[in-house]
């Protein structure tokens, strides 16, 4: 018989832990409190909960205080294997009295390696959920046998029970977890298979393009790209014809802010030969070159009435008539457009067809301006510093960080166009392999330097940022060290001193860190 002292202590331990269980606070944290009270009220030592994944035949390590959380994941049981594995595929508990003498004891986490196990039992208990298995949980006492062993593993089965709600929803919590994973992970393989080849951009923003791309380019209907003036809009067009069908077959773009009315419609529907004076020979229009393809209608705001009238006849009857002609062709192609202009308040101010605007409407994208495309601005930059490097026969390598400063706070008007042309020039000024913030336009150096100056004269400024670069890139790869710095300028540790304080470089950040 037990003695009653003991029987005391068991009911004691069982109220605690259930008024532990009972808080409603963190999940992890009441289920370590268990067996912290196990092991200081019982002397059940190196408590662990393994769980058992619904979505897998391994067991997994999951609470283990003894472990400090090191290396808790990387506990693994595969089915049957050791005690534990043993217990959740078999469902009982399994008890050894002296785990000195047992061989199918692995000890995997690895926290008795300076122990007697002579001197030790162990107890592992399953941990049910209605019907199933959901976990274990194991403990080490003091050996002992008999009687004394399985008023113990009673016991510990009561706490299991007590326990199990709550391992069950660590389980479903940890479910939670994986399939969140597992989402963000399918989220960007689509995002990533969606991603056209043509356009550079990871920002969140463009992600979104994407998507809308890869949805409208299978569908066959007409979209419609909005956007300021160079942000990529005949580059999304074009995206939407390479992924569509429609792949194999021209695509075709007219630019109808380019050409004058009359010039246009000859452009967009051909024309016969003596049509108007100087048509020599009949001509196809884009619309029969794009056969079986795309036409692209570009800054389609610009486009006269009488003109749109003829679009949209097109687009009703999927017909067209070259100029001087009375046979309609037929016009098997996809429209995609795209303008810079608010069409609606177009359409509101009488500039623009209704009709013609809902039938182009059909599936608008927006191209956001490159300001608003946050780390996209360096990729496009790097993009642009490699093509103009070798198109230009030049070995430039890379963007100073002053330079890098100057491409990051300016606004970009012009957007991708713009930051195209700045490191076209750019690319032509280097003559180090570097491009600086001096080979950018003054425009960019005025934006980062103003704030920090309000010299009258711009020369002062422009010089005033030159020396600035010229000392931060010296300071920046030697390390910090300005007396290095000094030497590779060709002046002393005092300049370096006074021209630092003065633009406020900060020469610590440069310093390597030590590890």
């Amino acid at each position: 018989m037990r003695s009653k002292n003991i029987k005391n202590i068991e009911l004691s331990t069982l109220y605690r832990v259930a008024g532990l269980l009972g808080t409603g606070k963190d999940l992890h944290g009441t289920l370590v409190g268990t067996l912290e009270l196990l092991a200081t009220e019982m002397g059940m030592r190196r408590g662990m909960i393994t769980l058992l994944p619904g979505n897998s035949s391994e067991a997994h390590l999951d609470i283990a205080p003894a472990m400090n959380g090191a290396d808790v994941d990387k506990v693994v049981y595969g089915p049957g294997e050791g005690i534990t594995g043993r217990v959740l595929s078999d469902g009982e508990p399994i008890v050894i009295p002296n785990l000195g003498k047992e061989p199918g004891f692995l000890d995997r986490a690895g926290l008795r390696k300076n122990e007697d196990l002579s001197k030790m039992s162990f107890i592992c208990v399953p941990v049910r959920f209605g019907e199933n298995v959901i976990g274990a949980l194991s403990v080490d006492i003091e050996a002992c046998d008999g009687e004394e062993l399985e008023e113990m593993t009673r016991f510990l089965c009561g706490v299991a029970d007590m326990i199990a709600p709550g391992v069950e929803a660590r389980r479903k919590e940890d479910e939670r977890k994986r399939l969140e994973i597992e989402n963000i992970g399918l989220k960007k393989q689509i995002e990533l298979k969606s991603k056209p080849s043509n356009i550079i951009g990871n920002s969140r923003v463009m992600h979104s393009v994407y998507l809308l791309i890869n949805q409208v380019a299978d569908s066959g209907a007409t979209a419609l790209i909005t956007g300021e003036t160079g942000t990529g809009k005949e580059l999304a067009a074009a995206a939407i014809h390479n992924a569509s069908p429609r792949r194999a077959m021209p695509f075709v773009a007219v630019s109808c802010a380019a050409l004058p009315e009359t010039l246009l419609e000859s452009e967009l529907f051909g024309h016969e030969k003596g049509a108007f004076t100087g048509a020599h020979e009949r001509r196809a229009g884009k619309f029969e070159q794009a056969a079986g393809g795309s036409v692209f209608l570009d800054e389609i705001g610009e486009m006269s009435l009488s003109s749109q009238a003829k679009l949209l006849r097109v687009l009703q009857t999927k017909e067209v008539e070259r100029l001087g002609g009375d046979k309609p062709i037929r016009a098997n192609v996809r429209i995609i457009a795209a303008t810079n202009r608010d069409l609606e308040r177009a359409v509101t101010n009488g500039e623009f067809r209704a009709d013609l605007f809902y039938r182009l409407n059909v599936f608008p994208i927006h191209m956001p301006p490159l300001r608003e495309r946050g780390a996209d601005i360096m990729l496009l930059a790097d993009h642009f510093v490699h093509k103009y490097s070798e198109e230009f026969g030049k070995k430039v390598e890379r963007i100073c960080s002053p330079a890098i400063d100057a491409l990051m706070a300016y606004h970009w008007p012009g957007n991708v166009r713009e930051l195209e042309n700045c490191v076209e020039r750019a690319v032509l000024l280097s003559q180090d392999g570097v491009i600086h913030s001096y080979n950018l336009p003054p425009s960019l150096r005025m934006r980062t330097t103003e704030a920090k100056t309000e010299k009258a004269g711009s020369l002062e400024s422009l010089l005033e940022a030159y020396e600035r670069d010229l000392i931060e890139e010296a300071v920046k790869y030697a390390g910090g060290n300005q007396s290095a710095a000094a030497r590779e300028l060709g002046t002393t540790k005092r300049v370096i001193q006074y021209k630092t304080a003065k633009y406020g470089i900060d020469c610590r950040k440069f310093k390597p860190t030590s590890k």
